[in-house]
């Protein structure tokens, strides 16, 4: 069932994504009377799974999801039509229209993808709000889950004052991503104020170590279940959270096994909070030092109940949302400029974790969630935009390239250079494609 929900939720998406970007091209192409011979969801290589063809165009869907395409009458694209290039051009075919209606045409798709983002965040701002916890409120400082952040010099306890010079002013889970893309954190420890460099590669060890939390929240040691052959599954309880071991506090979970670890084996007094009462208990420490029990999360009510965290939840009205929702688009935007130019740079390692279909089919959740799901979709269509942007020959922005180059020159680029340089962007898409979804298979493999 899980699979189910997360596959849905994955072709939902991608559906989505590729239609919008699709008719971006499509509408455009009809506005200036080009012939658009195809509209497809998916491709169809060899056959089609829907098909019907309507006026001049064939909309269909074809059975292989990794992408979609709008086949544009005399334009050199994947299909390599040279029959078609070959004849004397006709009115209705993309190569007999003005460069600037052809830069608008091609300008379509991502313009469609920028714009469905941002929509989506004013959207979400309007529906959702926003939840976060004041950053000068987190009192004891940061968990520290990951060895990697924690050799870099980040601690259990810090506070976060500042990432790359930018006063935090809120915590919420995208601060875990800006101290991995960052280059200066600066915490407050003791007291006192500390300057953390990152280390060069910092982000490749943290992908080596198949670790997606960087910091989180500190919280409490709730018991959800047992391992099998616990030792304690009859003197603790679902729901217990424990508050002291052997007499020392245990607030948060990061206490607890620096007091198990030295009492391997032995049995210690301990106080859990068992339905709003203080019960004491006597647990049982295995050879491993561990308690053999599944931990849960409390709600973030009742973490506020339990004097943890203060959650701040803001509504907005409609007009409120427009520039909220706009400026979260623009900070995803700029984030993920910065993503991409790590990835780019061998150095920092983000290479790594380059990943294909698998990687985007995992990030959605295992449940349904509609506030989950539009937030993917905005970020992946962010991502669609700027990755068709990129100058490569076979993407849109390689066409946006020669049609920038035509309409400042004066000078078309023959069609045997379109078609080489269409040749070559092919060739160096499939060798993404291949890394990409190579990463997948290899994390698939060796990080079980």
């Amino acid at each position: 069932m899980e699979i189910a929900i997360k596959l849905s939720q994955f072709l939902l998406s991608l559906s989505i994504l590729i239609i919008l970007h699709e008719l971006g091209h499509f509408i455009p192409a009809k506005l200036f009377k080009t012939r658009v011979e195809k509209f497809y969801l998916f491709f169809d290589i060899k056959y089609s799974l829907l098909k019907k063809k309507i006026g001049e165009t064939e909309y269909g869907i074809g059975w292989l999801p990794l992408g979609g395409y709008v086949k544009i009458s005399g334009m050199i694209d994947e299909s390599m039509d040279k029959e078609q290039m070959a004849l004397p051009p006709k009115p209705w075919e993309f190569r007999s229209k003005p460069a600037w209606q052809r830069l608008i045409i091609m300008l379509g798709g991502v313009t469609v993808n920028f714009i469905l983002a941002f929509i989506i965040y004013i959207g979400m701002v309007y529906f959702y709000g926003d939840i976060y916890v004041k950053n000068d409120s987190v009192k004891d400082g940061v968990w520290v889950t990951n060895p990697v952040v924690e050799k870099a010099g980040i601690k259990t306890g810090d506070k976060i004052v500042s990432i790359d010079g930018e006063k935090v002013e809120r915590f919420v889970p995208a601060v875990s991503l800006d101290i991995l893309m960052s280059k200066k954190v600066v915490v407050e420890r003791n007291g006192e104020e500390k300057t953390i460099d990152l280390p060069v590669g910092f982000i490749g060890k943290i992908i080596d170590q198949d670790k997606k939390s960087v910091i989180t929240l500190r919280l409490p040691f709730v018991v959800a279940g047992f391992s099998a052959g616990s030792p304690n599954d009859k003197q603790l309880k679902p729901k217990d959270i424990l508050v002291s071991i052997d007499g020392k506090p245990t607030k948060y979970i990061d206490e607890v096994t620096p007091i198990l670890e030295p009492n391997k084996g032995k049995s210690l007094v301990a106080v859990v909070l068992r339905e709003q009462k203080l019960t004491n208990v006597s647990l049982q420490v295995n050879k491993s030092g561990k308690l053999g029990v599944q931990l849960g999360e409390l709600e973030t009510d009742n973490l506020e109940k339990l004097g943890y965290y203060k959650f701040n939840n803001v509504e907005y009205g409609f007009f409120e949302s427009i520039p909220i929702g706009m400026q979260k688009g623009f900070d995803q935007l700029a984030k993920y400029g910065k993503q991409l130019k790590a990835i780019f740079t061998p150095s920092t390692g983000a290479y790594k974790g380059v990943g294909g279909f698998a990687a985007i089919y995992n990030v959605f959740p295992d449940s349904w969630s509609w506030e989950a799901f539009w937030s993917i979709t905005a970020l992946l269509s962010i991502m669609l935009g700027v990755m068709n942007l990129l100058p490569i020959p076979a993407l849109d922005g390689g066409h946006v390239m020669f049609l920038l180059y035509e309409i400042i020159s004066g000078k078309k680029p023959s069609d045997k250079f379109l078609e080489n340089a269409q040749m070559v962007g092919f060739v160096l898409l499939i060798s993404l494609l291949l890394f990409a979804n190579g990463n997948d298979i290899y994390k698939a493999i060796f990080h079980k």
